[in-house]
């Protein structure tokens, strides 16, 4: 009974904490509103930066080879380093390699039926496994075989080859190119180009390269304990082999840190925190000092320190999860028009996004309940009746 009677006290106190918190609609919403911006602006700019990392291990991420071989000095796939022929015989002759495939990526600028230029990405794949084509939504993978054939991915960036129908034609240095299918694709690219498949030896013949033309070797290991042994014994000819997760956190690492995007979103972000604390901590402040005679009123009928806490510690999670939830909801919302508007638009918004958001609104309600938490604490009951 006693339980019993605890727990409707407890959520006596916060059913008043409710009604104190909503009785002023204007400073309520005020609350609310400034929260649900902060978060907006949170999720908007870590979305953006999720969807940038994602677009830019595309070729990773589409290709799936569990195991990379590269130079060193690579960092991204689009500034990949060729290396020698010698280096796959190498590899492949390594206990535990299941298979070993030379992968060609680079851009070419291509000439369209209309007689415009378009720069493309093109990647070529081994003739004989074609290891890491896409799928076909339209044409024969067979017909990759054919001479001058290419596969068109249909991604955002289709539209820029002038919408081609199979068959259709175009020069890449001088070579005529005719396209046999189309592809879908994972994720798509970053930089705003085409992308074409053909095969590695077709790709090096039409694109001009320095006399090495390997871009990246794709290993497929015979177990997961072979991996170790793999990367080991192809650090010591002088080239590095990573998993598909470690490519994709190196490219994320040269991204965030190498480059101004990491800094730029990261002080977005944190301005975004900062608009955020400075509304809903004035809001709730003053909140606080024109309910003061009512918390003074409930500590003078009885009302213990702890209960004021609770009842200041609630209206802050209230408002807060509020707002958190209408920032969160309002950012995917134009998220989703936005990619309905613009297909090649690349916020994305995950977990860890959420979690971010997530966190700083936890400080910011802390926070915001901390100040008014010393104004309540501290009334003297003598104070409400004074006047």
């Amino acid at each position: 009974m006693k339980v019993v009677r605890s727990v409707k006290a407890w959520l006596g106190i916060l059913r008043i904490a409710y009604k104190l918190l909503t009785n002023d609609r204007p400073k309520f919403a005020a609350l609310i509103v400034g929260i649900a911006f902060a978060v907006f602006l949170m999720v908007q700019m870590t979305s953006i930066f999720a969807g940038i990392l994602g677009r830019a291990s595309s070729t990773v991420t589409n290709i799936g080879a569990r195991v990379w071989v590269m130079d060193p000095a690579v960092k991204t796939v689009a500034n990949n380093i060729p290396m020698p022929d010698y280096v796959l015989d190498a590899v492949r002759s390594i206990d535990g390699v299941k298979f070993a495939v030379p992968l060609y990526s680079g851009g070419a600028l291509v000439r369209l039926q209309s007689g415009s230029y378009q720069a493309v990405t093109v990647v070529g794949l081994d003739e004989g496994s074609l290891y890491g084509r896409p799928e076909l939504v339209e044409g024969k993978i067979e017909d990759l075989y054919a001479e001058n054939a290419f596969i068109a991915v249909r991604d955002a960036e289709f539209s820029k080859l002038e919408k081609p129908q199979i068959g259709s034609e175009f020069e890449l240095n001088d070579h005529r190119g005719v396209i046999i299918g189309f592809a879908k694709v994972t994720s798509a690219g970053l930089f705003g180009t085409p992308t074409l498949y053909t095969t590695y030896k077709r790709a090096i013949q039409y694109i001009p390269s320095s006399r090495y033309t390997i871009s990246f070797i794709l290993v497929e290991p015979k177990s997961n304990a072979d991996i170790q042994y793999i990367q080991e014994q192809i650090r010591r000819i002088g080239y590095i082999a990573m998993t598909r997760e470690g490519f994709v956190s190196k490219i994320a690492r040269y991204y965030m840190f190498q480059t101004g995007l990491g800094t730029n979103i990261l002080i977005m972000t944190v301005v975004s925190f900062i608009v955020g604390l400075s509304i809903s901590g004035q809001t709730f402040y003053t909140f606080i000092l024109e309910n003061r005679e009512k918390f003074g009123a409930l500590k003078a009928i009885g009302a213990k320190g702890r209960e004021l806490l609770a009842m200041i510690l609630f209206q802050a999670a209230f408002t807060a999860m509020m707002g958190y939830g209408l920032g969160v909801g309002l950012c995917s919302l134009l998220i989703a028009l936005a990619k309905l508007r613009l297909p090649n638009y690349a916020a994305s918004i995950t977990y860890i996004n959420l979690g971010i958001a997530f966190i700083m609104v936890v400080i910011i309600a802390g926070i915001s309940s901390c100040i008014g938490i010393r104004k309540v604490v501290n009334i003297e009951p003598f104070e409400t009746f004074r006047g």
